[in-house]
């Protein structure tokens, strides 16, 4: 008898409710914004699909927090996309302060809800719904290490006329420019990728992917919303189905790699009670610079953020 919360009824929000409903492992979505008739329209929408999808997943659109109440997970799409004119710190700012006003308004209904992230600068965001929020790090990270590792993955598939079914890989460190791909834990079908692939084509591959949003921006003049919603809607499924499957997510960590009080992706494991474990591989010298780098980097942006004072 779960319920899911997801905040934030634009495209990325309303796709994590659409997928969601389609895999009938919710009783009830609750899909929420502050202009409440669109999020009534497309919750409307989806529910309408039930009966030609076949699932039996009911969802309500509201601007009314008081219906999230009890909710098992909540994720966070709610934000505005970088304008023409603003500097990062005023995204940062705009953002954190809908995120953090979200995170409030949720825990006014609900005592210690599962809080996934989806809002941009992701990894920041992530970090100002934690502190915001008071709940273990377990029950609070972001969505970005599935997306790119999906990008990454879909890019190999074309460029080795392989189904992406049989790929696997693990990206780590911040979203964007500063990720961390690991070829040598990409593999096809079980091949290690080095041995389908030249380093010259896979290196083109990994900077394509650590721009990958930009290169839809570019195409659309919007953000992505397809297979972020399908992330982050794929992440809630592992928790409600107690799964423990192995996902690169945005998470605080405590000494993990050498480093503290920061957020950056990481291999985790998902399963009812949120994070059950992170997983430490045995990076290379190169690799865990590369962390590292990108660590600071997510480091520099969080400090922004801390003294903003919000």
């Amino acid at each position: 008898m779960s319920k899911v919360t997801v905040v934030g009824a634009g495209n990325v929000g309303a796709t994590v409710a659409n997928v969601l409903a389609h895999r009938d492992i919710v009783k009830e979505i609750v899909l929420l914004d502050i202009q409440g008739n669109m999020a009534k329209g497309k919750a409307l929408d989806t529910w309408q699909q039930a009966p030609i999808d076949y699932y039996s997943t009911h969802l309500r659109g509201t601007d009314n927090y008081a219906d999230t109440a009890d909710s098992d997970i909540v994720v966070i799409t709610a934000g505005v996309p970088r304008k023409p004119g603003m500097s990062r710190d005023d995204l940062i700012s705009t953002n954190a302060k809908i995120v953090n006003s979200v995170t409030r308004s949720i825990l006014e209904h609900t005592k210690a809800p599962i809080i996934i992230v989806v809002s941009n600068p992701l990894d920041v965001m992530t970090y100002a719904a934690y502190k915001t929020a008071g709940l273990p790090a377990t029950k609070v990270f972001g969505m970005a290490g599935i997306l790119d590792t999906a990008r990454y993955r879909a890019f190999l598939a074309e460029a080795l006329q392989v189904s992406p079914k049989d790929i696997q890989a693990v990206l780590m460190g911040g979203h964007g420019d500063t990720m961390v791909p690991l070829p040598r834990y990409t593999t096809v079908a079980g091949i290690p990728v080095t041995e389908l692939i030249d380093a010259e084509q896979l290196n083109a591959i990994v900077e394509r992917t650590k721009v990958g949003g930009g290169e839809l921006v570019n195409l659309m003049g919007t953000s992505a919303w397809y297979a972020p919603g399908a992330a982050a809607a794929q992440m809630v499924e592992a928790i409600l189905k107690d799964e423990n499957r192995i996902f690169p997510c945005c998470v605080n960590l405590s000494g993990q790699y050498g480093l503290k009080d920061t957020f950056v992706g990481i291999p985790v494991k998902l399963g009812k009670s949120g994070i059950t474990e992170m997983i430490e591989l045995k990076l290379d010298a190169d690799e865990m610079k590369l962390l590292h780098d990108s660590s600071t980097a997510v480091k520099s942006v969080m400090d922004v953020y801390d003294n903003m004072g919000l």
